[in-house]
């Protein structure tokens, strides 16, 4: 008989064979499986149709989305009609404004193989992407794909669409006149400012590639007077100059050198009293809460190799010794912080 206090292997194979769950996810999203649904209720037999299911898998792979909290279902056996939960229809449906089916659509299809050579980059310190076998980044090869691009950009945008929604309730823009989000993609984090404080200026900056994507994004929500978007290098080019200098997840992309240049350069951007602001995955201090933080830093020494991610005193250290005098992390959201540097 077990003990009260006796070990418990359940955390152990609950995590061993998580990707089950995992990839089952992923292939429902690959298959578009909650687009299909919409706002509908479809039979089983009806969904394997449609997708092309074989019979021996149809069943187990819909009742385990049921079982996991990804799909709903009304009655039991062949009667029983498959639905979206609240969730799956928000984010996995594709028809939906805050779609983030293309990020699970990358991650399955590039992320996932990458884990199974965690190993290697562990004991070599080198990435597993597309660098290993063509010395091209991945995001080398999608600047030369504007499709491929769009997608990308849209994935990151759901990533980052809450955490800049609570940046901007949680931190006061309002005695600010200006801000420029460098890396700024399709201009997300300047829509998400311009919507909420009609006084703000916003320049979203990105690569020349970037550019034409974020000014589709910027006419679309009818902020073209409000945002400008600019094309450029931040480690070569000027900095757009504002009173508030953003990144949202820019900094981890890079080995200590380069934050450490990128930061001084928003310094010297940046006027007295001016204001930088980084929206990463902070890992807790004592690194041993931020699970997803951490993880996340495993996946870019598999992305890229030197790049990490990093605590919030480490993100202070930098700071500091760039010549910021004021320093702050503002939680956004589960994993997600705001690093607050002042000038």
């Amino acid at each position: 008989m077990d003990q009260p206090n006796s070990p418990d292997p359940g955390h152990i194979l609950h995590t061993a064979n998580a990707f089950w769950a995992s990839k089952t996810l992923l292939t429902a999203v690959e298959f578009d499986l909650f687009s299909l649904l919409g706002e509908d209720a479809m039979s089983g037999a009806a969904l394997g149709e449609a997708l092309g299911l074989h019979p021996r898998g149809r069943d187990d792979f819909l009742d385990a989305l049921v079982a996991l909290g990804f799909l709903a279902r009304e009655g039991d056996g062949a009667d029983g009609r498959y639905r979206n939960t609240p969730d799956t229809a928000a984010f996995l449906d594709r028809s939906s404004p805050q779609y983030l089916g293309g990020l699970l659509k990358m991650l399955g299809a590039r992320t996932f193989g990458f884990w199974n050579e965690l190993g290697e980059a562990l004991r070599t310190g080198r990435p597993q992407s597309e660098i290993k076998h063509s010395g091209r980044a991945y995001f080398d090869d999608l600047q030369r794909d504007p499709q491929r691009l769009s997608q990308f950009l849209e994935a990151m945008s759901g990533v980052q669409m809450k955490n800049f929604h609570r940046l901007a309730e949680c931190f006061d823009f309002a005695p600010y006149g200006s801000v420029s989000d460098l890396g700024g993609a399709l201009a997300l984090l300047s829509r998400v400012l311009a919507w909420r404080y009609p006084h703000l200026s916003c320049t979203s900056f990105d690569l020349p590639a970037v550019t034409p994507h974020a000014r589709r994004a910027v006419e679309a929500a009818g902020l073209g007077e409000r945002i400008r978007v600019v094309s450029g290098d931040f480690f070569s080019d000027p900095l757009p100059t504002a009173e508030v200098i953003t990144m949202g997840n820019v900094l981890h992309d890079w080995d200590l050198a380069r934050k450490q240049a990128l930061i001084g350069r928003v310094y010297e951007a940046l006027p007295p009293g001016g204001v930088f602001i980084v929206v990463e995955n902070l890992i807790d201090d004592a690194r041993r809460e931020n699970v997803f933080g951490l993880l996340m830093s495993l996946n870019m020494l598999l992305e890229l190799g030197d790049a990490f991610d990093y605590t919030g005193a480490d993100l202070r250290g930098w700071c500091e010794a760039a010549g910021f005098s004021a320093f702050e992390v503002l939680p956004l959201t589960e994993s997600a912080s705001a690093g607050i540097a002042y000038k």
